[in-house]
């Protein structure tokens, strides 16, 4: 038996499995992904992992290199730093639409993904946290009606939760505190239409992560 879900196909299984080894560490940064001892472990054909990888090279959290491997690509200061600068274009772009355009069924969607936020914060429940965070994040992009900049951003997903798991491991409370922190104030933007206020909270937001991401590589690359 493998350990998957049936309702995803089974390339969308692999993925998603590798996608969480990279995205929490269990695969480091640069290091070779050997397909046959994927393949054992997840109990699937070399041809499923293959898929696998191509799918996240898409995402951008696989480099398949000709006659050499898959590799996962190299969390460095550039790539961190193009991220949140792509991050903050896009998700500025969709907030502001949703400040025009909410509805009610919108901000009550938010608010739940709120409190759950700050029940996995009280639960010390990382994972969860995050994983909400994203979901948040991907719910402010209902009136987004961008098929490309939607595309883009879904893809760009596993790299932002891969850097937000090296951030929170690193900065503790402070940074679970300042996404929240975060949420809680784009929503009180949202409700007040306030488009440039939501832009300026989006703007801090991705400078700061940014910032907790590179101080929590460079404490990692001085420990080793």
């Amino acid at each position: 038996m493998t350990l998957f879900k049936p309702r995803e196909t089974l390339t969308e299984q692999v993925a998603r499995h590798i996608e969480n080894l990279i995205a929490f560490g269990q695969l480091r940064s640069g290091e070779r992904i050997y397909e046959s001892t994927m393949a054992k472990q997840m109990d699937v054909s070399h041809g499923s992992i293959r898929e696998g990888l191509l799918l996240l090279e898409k995402r951008h959290l696989v480099q398949n290199v000709p006659r050499k491997g898959a590799f996962v690509t190299p969390l460095d200061e550039f790539f961190v730093r193009s991220l949140y600068e792509v991050l903050q274009l896009y998700l500025t772009h969709t907030g502001r639409k949703l400040v025009r355009q909410w509805q009610q069924k919108d901000m009550d969607r938010l608010e739940s993904l709120y409190e759950q936020m700050r029940d996995s914060y009280g639960r010390n429940d990382l994972v969860g946290f995050m994983e909400q965070g994203i979901e948040y994040t991907q719910a402010s992009l209902t009136h987004a009606d961008n098929y490309f900049i939607v595309s883009a951003i879904q893809d760009l997903w596993p790299s932002a939760k891969r850097c937000a798991f090296v951030a929170f491991q690193s900065g503790g409370n402070q940074v679970l505190d300042d996404n929240l922190a975060h949420v809680r104030d784009s929503i009180d933007a949202i409700r007040a239409q306030d488009e440039e206020r939501m832009a300026d909270i989006l703007a801090v937001y991705a400078r700061q992560q940014c910032q907790q991401v590179l101080q929590a590589l460079g404490a990692s690359t001085e420990t080793a």
